[in-house]
């Protein structure tokens, strides 16, 4: 088992192996998540000070709101890098849906990603007269609800348009003959 490796020791992959499904489930995606919150933490630190005018964080706010940008960019690769192959894999992936987050995405999870983008949104409307550069901020959330959405989302199969198999629910071939 994969965990085995990972965890170390025998007592760890049998702990884990002993977790619910529902208690796994709640784990994944937990690195987005966080990794949403520092960005937001990071953004407020540097554009606050600089917006009620200490001079010392000018620089380092233009710095990081333009360095967050940059991870946003590569996250929104990412994310449409995931749903490419999800796609090709045979899943129906819809953008909307995938930064959306419709079906049966954790409460928790909706709570958490759209709550530090609404996080993001406010400090950006507070510092943005002051720090402009930190309009482009509030494309590392979006972009991380797009990875958690393309990476844990559930879609469903993709249909050959008109054909029998539309009716009954049968995948699109992956281009091999036989499949």
């Amino acid at each position: 088992m994969r965990w085995r490796a990972f965890a170390g020791t025998r007592r760890a992959a049998g702990t884990l192996s002993l977790m619910s499904a529902a208690a796994r489930h709640a784990e994944r995606g937990e690195r987005i998540i966080v990794s949403s919150w520092v960005g937001d933490a990071l953004f407020a630190v540097t554009a606050i000070p600089a917006a009620i005018g200490v001079s010392a964080f000018d620089a380092i706010s233009i710095a990081v709101a333009l360095g967050l940008f940059v991870i946003s960019l590569g996250v929104w690769c990412w994310a449409f890098g995931v749903a490419l192959v999800r796609t090709t894999r045979g899943d129906d992936v819809a953008v909307a849906s995938m930064f959306l987050m419709q079906g049966p995405a954790p409460r928790r999870v909706r709570l958490h990603l759209f709550g530090a983008l609404g996080v993001c949104i406010v400090i950006t409307a507070a510092t943005a007269a002051a720090e402009p550069f930190g309009v482009l901020v509030p494309m590392l959330p979006l972009g991380l609800i797009g990875l958690w959405g393309a990476r844990h989302g559930v879609f469903p199969p993709r249909r050959v348009p008109g054909s029998a198999g539309d009716a009954t629910g049968e995948r699109r071939s992956s281009g091999r003959a036989g499949e």
